[in-house]
């Protein structure tokens, strides 16, 4: 069963693409993360803020997409994107 999961495209008044992801990043659902990733050319602003949840199948989606990628997340995943590297690797807020 796939974990639910909601992917956002957007631009930001600048012209700049956003994905907002709602629910949970597990490996149930990395390929319409990795899909979406892929879509949106050029620099791409993640807003994971109502991401719950965020597994090492997750992290391997996001990791190719690192040197493009201004991540927007929440206290919940903070330690995980740091822990990981990712945010040594990305923008982040």
């Amino acid at each position: 069963m796939t974990t639910p999961l909601t992917l956002t495209p957007g631009r930001r008044p600048d012209g700049t693409a956003v994905l907002t992801v709602v629910g949970e990043i597990d490996m149930s659902n990395t390929g319409s993360l990795a899909a979406a990733l892929d879509d949106a050319p050029g620099p791409l602003v993640l807003d994971l803020t109502e991401v719950e949840y965020l597994d090492s199948a997750g992290l391997s989606v996001l990791f190719p997409h690192a040197d493009r990628l201004e991540l927007i997340a929440g206290p919940l995943l903070a330690p995980v994107l740091t822990i990981s590297g990712l945010t040594d690797l990305t923008t982040h807020h």
